[in-house]
């Protein structure tokens, strides 16, 4: 075994590659489950490049599928890395990079000693290369409590420098977007993930998505994507991955983007009001912003109250959703807030509803009317 101080130079010794563990387990990608593999290592080591330098650093990965970026993660020399896998199929293949404690169904199984029973020197070859760093949970990212994950020690005021901890991840397109959504809300509250700071984070997108998170103000893909991640994060579109880079082969290429939390959002309004002013104007993204805004308001105050609105703001009616900036939403958002201390119940309205009563009354009126006819 090499000296201590040299273990930052080695790298996990000569493995199944994550395509022979794939052939050997029989896994296929599940197409409910939006599943893609990423096999060429060159790649999978990018994309843990990106993430910053990772030594000694503590991962989070989400949705590991057969292992490929999970085996470039544990070359970059880091003390910990989490893996949380909701198929169950992948976790033999996981299990062969490196010993690992096993939580699943909330019991923990020692796997270093079934490895070692089933291979001694293979055992002994994954120990020296990283030793008791990799750990499974069998879960749902979108439920999984990271937040009791690592140690309180590697918490840090939210005004300092990100923490040394990261999250990475090859999402499934079917859960990214709710996902990030669900984490943006997290570094608007300071828990989940970021109980321990500024966490950053390193993941994968469907390229049309990626784009829309970066996209400036003005541009095609501006959207509510844009605005939710940008008044929170420092984001970028780090690279693009050929669709043909992985297996099935999706029909879309994938974006790679990197999240820095901010250290003051650009927006201090709650998320949830944010939130909803932002639906709201993209709702209607080829019209007017005032086409949405109208919205936000029940329809005997709509114009009177849009008005307003704008107004105070200072914001033109005439300009579409893409072309509002951070500073204009922070504007709409201030208003709507107030607005909303005027009236308690004007937050909780919702025009969907609204139309839902309507039309269940259109509807009651149009049966009473044909039953009075029958008579």
């Amino acid at each position: 075994m090499a000296a201590s101080g040299k273990l930052s130079t080695c790298r996990l010794p000569p493995l199944p590659t994550i395509r022979e563990i794939i052939k050997l387990l029989r896994l296929q990608a599940a197409k409910q489950l939006s599943q893609n593999f990423l096999l060429d290592l060159r790649l999978t080591d990018k994309i843990v490049r990106k993430a910053g330098n990772l030594t000694n650093a503590y991962v989070y990965e989400v949705g590991p599928g057969p292992g490929g970026i999970t085996r470039s993660i544990l070359n970059a020399d880091v003390a910990e890395l989490l893996v949380v896998e909701k198929d169950t199929r992948f976790i033999p293949g996981l299990q062969h990079l490196g010993p690992t404690m096993w939580q699943i169904r909330k019991k923990i199984i020692n796997v270093t000693t079934v490895l070692a029973a089933m291979n001694p020197l293979h055992e002994k070859m994954l120990s020296d290369a990283a030793p008791g760093k990799l750990r499974i949970v069998h879960g749902d990212v979108l439920t999984f409590k990271v937040e009791k994950a690592f140690s309180e020690s590697l918490k840090r005021p939210w005004e300092d420098d990100p923490p040394n901890v990261h999250i990475i991840g090859n999402l499934p397109f079917s859960v990214s977007t709710p996902l990030i959504i669900k984490w943006l809300e997290n570094i608007s509250c300071r828990d989940g993930p970021f109980v321990y700071g500024r966490t950053q984070m390193t993941l994968t997108f469907q390229k049309e998505v990626a784009e829309r998170l970066a996209a400036n103000t003005g541009s095609k893909q501006r959207s509510r994507l844009s605005v939710m991640a940008q008044y929170l994060c420092n984001v970028r579109h780090i690279f693009t991955i050929p669709g043909q880079a992985f297996v099935p082969k999706p029909e879309v290429d994938v974006g790679v983007v990197h999240f820095t939390p901010l250290i003051q959002p650009k927006i201090e309004q709650p998320f949830k009001l944010v939130e909803k002013v932002v639906q709201n104007v993209f709702q209607f993204r080829r019209k007017y912003c005032h086409r949405g805004l109208r919205m936000l308001f029940p329809e005997a105050q709509r114009l009177e109250s849009t008005g307003r609105l704008l107004e105070l703001a200072d914001i033109d009616p005439t300009l579409r959703p893409r072309q509002l900036s951070i500073s204009h939403f922070k504007s709409l958002c201030d208003v709507y807030r107030k607005m909303c201390d005027e009236d308690p119940q004007l937050f909780a309205y919702n025009f969907r509803e609204e139309l839902k009563r309507r039309k269940s009354k259109n509807e009651e009126k149009e049966e009473d009317d044909a039953e009075n006819y029958r008579l």
